[in-house]
Formats: C-alpha cells, structure tokens, sequence
C-alpha cells in the first residue's frame, strides 16, 4: 500500500508535466486505495473500542474480586483465633474430664474397699486351710474323676472311703474347693 502511495505522489509530479491518461489511471487507483485505508482505520477504531471496553469490564472484575478474596494474613489471623479457641474448648474439656476421672476412681475406690472387707470377713469366717497332712491311709486304691455336684463328702460315700483320707491323700487344703473333671486317688478302706 505503501508503495502505490509512493507511486501516486510520483504521478502527481508527472502529472504537473503534462503526463494526461496514465495520471487519471493512477489518481483512480489512489481514491481506491484511500478508501481502502478508510475502511480498514474504520475496522481498526471499532476493534480498539471493543478492547476498551472489556478492559474496563476486566478492571471492574479484577477491583470486585479484589474485594472479595481474603489476603494471607487475614487468613493466618483467622487461623490463629481458630487455634486460640480450640485450646481454651479442650483445657475446658481436659478439666471436666479429669474431674469425671476423679469421681469415677473414688467410686471405684469405695467399691473396691468395701470388696476387700467383705472378702476380709469371709476369708475370717472360713475354716482354716489344712496345711499338713497324714501319711496314715491306705496305699491302695482307685482313681475318680470329679463330676459336677461332686463334694468330698459325696465321692466318700459313693467310694466307700473315708473323707479325711481322700483329703490327705490327694493333699487338698481346701475341700470346698473341687474341679470339674480334676482326677482324685481314693485310698481302699482299711
């Protein structure tokens, strides 16, 4: 474009010379060229006012979500009072926590006390535990399983032994204290 431009202004000067014809051809070219221009500035001014306006459109967004969005120390602050009121709930917690503790371990403390006293008093009202025994029963006999319901007392009757020789010779310190299936020897009547 640039170059008919240069072109034209050439004819122009020939066309001081007297050049007739050829200078009409170029003036043409030149208004053909000029409108070209004119239409393309036009295309151009409409394209720089449609930039202008999603620029402002864009800087109106940019200003709203400036507006909108927190900054980092906002949201470091808002963390910090997060964490200062989540540790003052759980020293609250921690101490009625260890107050409920406290009143479950005394009750269980009583309990425990008063288990012990009983199991204290029934040990004191319980005969004493035999701790030595007889060498003076027969050493022969039979063997006999333990069945439910089984006391020294039931297995001398229906062995036909005597109670404190089963009691020496399987050496049981306490005779209230049987197992099921427990295998006894019976020493044979003398």
């Amino acid at each position: 474009m640039w170059m008919r431009l240069t072109l034209a202004l050439s004819f122009m000067g020939l066309v001081a010379h007297g050049q007739g014809n050829s200078i009409q051809f170029e003036m043409a070219n030149m208004r053909e060229d000029m409108r070209g221009l004119i239409q393309r500035v036009g295309e151009l001014t409409l394209r720089v006012e449609q930039l202008e306006r999603e620029n402002a459109a864009l800087r109106s967004g940019a200003d709203n979500a400036a507006q909108t969005y927190v900054t980092v120390a906002q949201l470091n602050d808002a963390v910090a009072d997060l964490n200062r009121i989540v540790k003052s709930s759980a020293s609250a917690s921690k101490s009625d926590i260890l107050q409920e503790v406290n009143r479950k371990l005394s009750a269980l403390a009583k309990q425990t006390n008063a288990a012990v006293e009983s199991v204290a008093k029934g040990m004191a009202q319980r005969p004493a535990v035999q701790t030595t025994f007889s060498e003076n029963y027969s050493q022969e006999g039979t063997s006999y399983t333990v069945q439910k319901g089984d006391t020294i007392s039931s297995i001398a009757q229906k062995t036909g032994a005597r109670m404190q020789d089963i009691i020496n010779a399987n050496k049981i310190g306490d005779p209230t204290r049987l197992q099921v299936g427990q295998t006894l020897f019976i020493p044979s009547a003398k």
